[in-house]
C-alpha cells in the first residue's frame, strides 16, 4: 500500500469513528410483563382456545354457515390480498441487500467538431491512423454491470426482517379477523333462533288472549263486565299482533345479515330453533393468562409489530454510519460491429468502491431515528394495552357466564310461576273472584317473562362465544 493510500484510509477510518461517536442516544423501554398468573386462582392449563371451531360448535347448521363464510366472506378475502402485498414487500426488501446485476447493450453515433478537443486530436493524426476511425464515429457496447451495498451495519437486513415481521403480522391479522367472523356468525345465529322462539311465544300468547277475549265477551253478555273490559282485551290482542310483525322484520334483517357474512344473496337460513331452549353453556376451560400470548391473534400481531419496530430503530441508527458500495462492470466495446467480439482488444472492465458517510444533513437522519424510536415506544405501549385488554375480556366473560347462569335459573322460576298464574287468574275471573285487569296484567307479565327468559338464554350463548373468542379460539 502506497503512503498516500494509507493516509487516505486512515483519514477515512478516523472520520467514520467520529461520526459513529455522534449517534444520539434514545430512550429504550422494555415490555412490562405484570399480568396475573391465574384466573381466580385456577392453575388448570387446559384451554378451550386450542379446540378448533368445528369441535366447539356442535350445531351442524351453524358449522355449515361458518365454513361457507370462511370461504366466501369478502372482507376476509380482501385481507388475504393484504397478506400477499406484505409478502411481496418482504421479498422486495430481501433483494435490496443482495448484489444488483444487469446486462445491457448500447449503441451511439458521434460526430465531433474540428475545433473541439477530440476533433483537433483526430484531424492532426497521420493519414494512416485517420483511416482507422470512421467519421462519424460509432460506439457499440455490450456489458454486464453489478453494484452491491455491503451491509456492514445490517441496515438492509434489519429492514428485511422488519418487513418479514409485518408480513407475519398480517397473517395474524387475518387470524384475528377469522375469530371475529366466526363469533359474529355464531352470535347472529343464536339471535335468529331467539327471535324465532319469541315469535312462537307471542303467537301462543295471542291465542290465549283470544280465548280470554271470547270469555270476556260472554261475561259482558251476562252483564258481569262492561264494554271497557272487552275493549282492553281487544287492544292487548292487537298490540301483540303488531309486535309479531316487528319480530318478523328483525328475523328478516338477521337472516340477511348472516347471508351477507356468508357472502351470498338473501335466502332462508337453515336452523333448528326448537332446540334453542335446550342449549347449555358447558364448563369453559380458560387455562392460564400466559397462554393468551400464544393463542390470541391480536396479541401475537402486536408482538410482531413490536419486533418490527425494534428492527426499524436499528436500521435507522445505521444511517449514521458510513456505507460501503462496490460496483463493477465487464463487457465488450468497439466502434465497429466486426471488432466487437475481438478480445482482448474490445474487452473493457471496471471496478470501484465507495465509502460514504453523512456529514452535513444529519438533522434529517436524527429525525428519522427519533421517529423510529417513538414508533418503537408506541409499539411497546400497544402491546401492553393489547395484553391488558385480552385479560380484561376473559375476566369479564367469566363473570358474565356465572351471573347469567344464576339469572337464568331465577327467570325460569319466574316463568313457571307466571305461567301457572294465568290459569289461576282465568278461573278466578270466571268465578267473579278477580277482575279483568288482574287477568290482563298476569298475561302481560307472563309474556314479558318468557321473552326475558329467551333473551337471557341468548345472552348465555353469546357469552359462550365471547369467552371462546377472548381466549383466542376460532381461527384454527
Amino acid at each position: 500500500m502506497s503512503r498516500s493510500t494509507y493516509q487516505l484510509t486512515t483519514v477515512g477510518l478516523l472520520a467514520a469513528m467520529v461520526l459513529v461517536s455522534c449517534v444520539p442516544s434514545m430512550k429504550v423501554r422494555e415490555v412490562q410483563h405484570n399480568a396475573p398468573l391465574t384466573y381466580a386462582g385456577s392453575e388448570d392449563t387446559t384451554d378451550v382456545a386450542s379446540v378448533p371451531w368445528e369441535a366447539f360448535f356442535t350445531d351442524p347448521d351453524l358449522r355449515s354457515l361458518i365454513d361457507s363464510a370462511l370461504a366466501n366472506n369478502q372482507e376476509l378475502n380482501i385481507m388475504v390480498q393484504e397478506i400477499e402485498l406484505a409478502r411481496n414487500e418482504a421479498r422486495a426488501r430481501k433483494g435490496e441487500y443482495l448484489p444488483f446485476v444487469d446486462i445491457g447493450a448500447a449503441a451511439d453515433l458521434e460526430k465531433v467538431g474540428e475545433f473541439t478537443r477530440n476533433g483537433a486530436v483526430e484531424h492532426n493524426l497521420p493519414i494512416a491512423e485517420e483511416r482507422a476511425f470512421p467519421e462519424p464515429l460509432p460506439n457499440l457496447t455490450l456489458a454486464a454491470r453489478a453494484s452491491w451495498e455491503v451491509d456492514v451495519w445490517k441496515r438492509l437486513r434489519n429492514v428485511k426482517k422488519a418487513a418479514v415481521m409485518r408480513y407475519l403480522g398480517t397473517m395474524e391479522g387475518r387470524n384475528f379477523m377469522t375469530t371475529q367472523l366466526v363469533a359474529e356468525i355464531a352470535d347472529s345465529y343464536y339471535e335468529l333462533m331467539a327471535l324465532d322462539n319469541q315469535l312462537e311465544i307471542l303467537r301462543n300468547n295471542i291465542a290465549i288472549q283470544k280465548d280470554a277475549l271470547e270469555v270476556v265477551k260472554l261475561e259482558k253478555q251476562a252483564a258481569k263486565v262492561t264494554e271497557l273490559a272487552v275493549r282492553r282485551f281487544e287492544a292487548e290482542v292487537l298490540k301483540n299482533r303488531s309486535i309479531q310483525f316487528v319480530i318478523q322484520q328483525r328475523i328478516t334483517e338477521m337472516e340477511n345479515r348472516i347471508n351477507f357474512l356468508v357472502g351470498r344473496y338473501p335466502q332462508p337460513v337453515v336452523r333448528n330453533s326448537a332446540s334453542f331452549s335446550t342449549l347449555v353453556v358447558d364448563s369453559i376451560y380458560t387455562g392460564l393468562p400466559a397462554q393468551l400470548l400464544s393463542y390470541r391473534p391480536d396479541v401475537r400481531r402486536a408482538e410482531l409489530e413490536l419486533e418490527a419496530a425494534k428492527l426499524d430503530v436499528r436500521s435507522a441508527k445505521a444511517n449514521f454510519y458510513p456505507s460501503v458500495r462496490l460496483s463493477a462492470g465487464v463487457g465488450l466495446n468497439a466502434f465497429d460491429a466486426s471488432h466487437l467480439i475481438e478480445t482482448p482488444a474490445s474487452l473493457v472492465y471496471n471496478l470501484a468502491g465507495d465509502l460514504v458517510a453523512p456529514l452535513v444533513n444529519r438533522n434529517a437522519i436524527k429525525a428519522i431515528y427519533a421517529n423510529a424510536n417513538a414508533r418503537q415506544l408506541q409499539a411497546v405501549y400497544d402491546y401492553e394495552r393489547t395484553v391488558l385488554n385480552a385479560y380484561v375480556e376473559v375476566v369479564n366473560q367469566l363473570a358474565n357466564i356465572d351471573n347469567l347462569r344464576n339469572s337464568y335459573d331465577l327467570r325460569k322460576q319466574q316463568v313457571d310461576a307466571l305461567s301457572s298464574s294465568i290459569t289461576i287468574s282465568n278461573n278466578l275471573f270466571r268465578s267473579a273472584r278477580a277482575d279483568y285487569m288482574e287477568v290482563l296484567l298476569t298475561q302481560r307479565d307472563a309474556l314479558e317473562s318468557k321473552f326475558e327468559l329467551v333473551e337471557t338464554r341468548k345472552q348465555q350463548m353469546n357469552a359462550k362465544v365471547a369467552i371462546y373468542q377472548a381466549l383466542g379460539g376460532g381461527w384454527r
